[in-house]
C-alpha cells in the first residue's frame, strides 16, 4: 500500500502545481526515508542511473531538435510559409484554414517544437482569418490545433522520449508515427472542409492575392521541405541515426538561416539559451523521474499494477482502454513530460506480459498525449494561444473552437487501435 500511497501523493503535488522535478525526488526521499527496509541506502544507485541517462545518445537528439525548431522559428521562414500557403488557398471556401492545417504540419515535422508553433500562427494566421470573416472558435481551433502536430509527427520530442522510457528504436516509432501523423491532418482537413460547405458564414472564400505567385510559395516551400525530407530521410533510410539526424538538421538550420539573412549573434543567443533552458528542464525532470521509479519499484508497486492487470483483469483490451483513458483524464492536469516519465514506465511492463507491440503501444500514447495540449483547463496550446493572441479572442471561444479537434484527436486514436497496419506500413 505505501506505494500507492507514494503514486497518488505524486499526482497530487503535481495537481497542486509544484515543481515537476521537485516532486519526484522529494516523493522518492520522503518515501525511502518511511520505509524502514529501504532507507537513503537505496540511492546508491541513482548516481549509475543518472549516469546512464547522461551519457544516452538517443537521448542527446533532444536539445539538438530544439535547436533547430528555435532556429527555423527566428529566421522568419516559417511565417513566409505561412503566408504564401494562406494566398495560395484563399479562393477556396475554409482554404485558409486548410493552409494553417498543412503549415502546422510542415512545421511539425521540419521544428516538433508545440509552443513556437502555436504562438507563432497565433501571432500571424489569427489575425488573418479573423480578418478574413472567419469564426473565432474556428480560428482558434485551427491555430491550436495545428501548432499540436508536432506531437505526432516525426522528429517529435515525444517519440524521442517514449522510444528511451519504452526501450524502443526512435527511427522506428517515427516510421510509425507517419502515416497516423497524416490520418490526423486528413481529419482535420476534412472537418473543415465539411464545416465550410455546411455554414459558409464560419469559413468564407476570400478573393486570390494576385501579388502572391506560386514562384513565391514554391520559395517558401521547398527551403523547409528540403530540411525535412534530409533530416528524416535520413533516418528512415538507416544511412544516420536519430541523434546525428537531428545534428545535420541543426547545421542545415542554420545554414538555411544564413541565406535568410537572419543568422546573427542575437539569433543564435536565443536559439542557444532556449535550448539550454527547455532541455535543462527535461532532463532535470527525468532525473527527478528515475529517483521516483527507483523507489517505487523497491517498494513493489509495478508488481502491484502488474498483478492487477494480468491476473485479476487478465484482458489485454481492457488495459488498453483503462491506460489511454487514464493518459487522457491525466492530460486535463498534467504536462505530457510528467505522463512519460512517471506513468509511462509503470505501464511497460503490463505491456510486456501482455505482448502488446511497444511501437503499436508508443504511437497510441503519443497521439493521446497530443491531445493534454488541447485539453482544458491547463492545455498548454491553449495557454500560448490566448497569450499571444492580444485579446483577439476569448477564452470561451477559444474551448468551443478546440473541442471538435480533440473529438477528432480521439477518432484518430480510435482507428489506430482499430487498424493497427496504420502504424506498420512503412516498418
Amino acid at each position: 500500500m505505501i506505494a500507492l500511497w507514494m503514486f497518488v501523493s505524486a499526482l497530487s503535488l503535481l495537481l497542486l502545481g509544484i515543481p515537476v522535478a521537485f516532486v519526484f525526488g522529494g516523493i522518492a526521499i520522503v518515501f525511502a526515508l518511511l520505509s524502514p527496509e529501504l532507507g537513503l541506502d537505496v540511492f546508491h544507485l541513482l548516481g549509475f542511473r543518472i549516469y546512464g541517462i547522461m551519457s544516452n545518445t538517443t537521448l542527446m537528439a533532444v536539445p539538438l531538435f530544439i535547436a533547430m525548431g528555435l532556429i527555423l522559428e527566428k529566421s522568419q521562414m516559417a511565417e513566409r510559409l505561412l503566408v504564401s500557403m494562406s494566398s495560395l488557398f484563399r479562393s477556396v471556401r475554409g482554404g485558409m484554414a486548410v493552409s494553417v492545417i498543412l503549415v502546422g504540419a510542415m512545421l511539425a515535422a521540419s521544428t516538433g517544437i508545440v509552443s513556437a508553433s502555436v504562438v507563432m500562427m497565433s501571432v500571424i494566421a489569427l489575425p488573418l482569418m479573423i480578418n478574413a470573416g472567419y469564426s473565432k472558435s474556428l480560428s482558434s481551433g485551427t491555430v491550436a490545433a495545428s501548432g499540436t502536430l508536432g506531437q505526432i509527427i516525426p522528429p517529435s520530442i515525444i517519440l524521442i522520449i517514449l522510444g528511451d522510457v519504452m526501450s524502443v528504436s526512435v527511427g522506428d516509432l517515427f516510421l510509425g508515427a507517419v502515416l497516423p501523423g497524416l490520418v490526423l491532418v486528413g481529419l482535420y482537413i476534412a472537418y473543415i472542409l465539411i464545416l465550410a460547405y455546411m455554414k459558409p458564414e464560419m469559413a468564407p472564400a476570400i478573393e486570390p492575392d494576385e501579388n502572391v505567385t506560386l514562384l513565391d510559395t514554391l520559395k517558401a516551400i521547398l527551403p523547409p521541405l528540403i530540411l525535412m525530407t534530409t533530416v528524416l530521410g535520413s533516418i528512415f533510410a538507416g544511412i544516420a541515426s536519430p541523434t546525428e539526424s537531428a545534428a545535420f538538421g541543426v547545421v542545415g538550420a542554420l545554414i538555411l538561416s544564413a541565406f535568410n539573412h537572419s543568422l546573427n549573434r542575437e539569433m543564435l543567443s536565443y536559439a542557444a539559451m532556449k535550448t539550454v533552458t527547455l532541455s535543462g528542464m527535461i532532463f532535470m525532470i527525468l532525473i527527478g523521474a528515475t529517483a521516483f521509479s527507483l523507489v517505487f519499484n523497491e517498494l513493489g508497486g509495478t508488481d502491484i499494477i502488474l498483478e492487477f492487470f494480468s491476473e485479476d483483469i487478465g484482458d489485454v483490451w481492457v488495459f488498453i482502454g483503462v491506460a489511454m483513458l487514464a493518459i487522457f483524464i491525466l492530460g486535463f492536469f498534467i504536462d505530457f513530460i510528467e505522463i512519460s516519465f512517471i506513468i509511462v514506465p509503470i505501464l511497460v511492463p503490463v505491456m510486456d506480459a501482455f505482448g502488446i507491440d511497444p511501437i503499436w503501444f508508443a504511437v497510441l500514447i503519443a497521439l493521446n498525449l497530443q491531445a493534454s495540449f488541447l485539453t482544458p483547463p491547463f492545455g498548454l496550446a491553449l495557454f500560448f494561444l490566448k497569450g499571444s493572441s492580444n485579446n483577439l479572442v476569448t477564452t470561451m471561444q477559444i474551448y468551443r473552437g478546440i473541442i471538435p479537434f480533440i473529438l477528432l484527436q480521439l477518432l484518430g486514436l480510435g482507428l489506430v487501435i482499430l487498424f493497427p497496419d496504420l502504424v506498420f506500413a512503412f516498418l
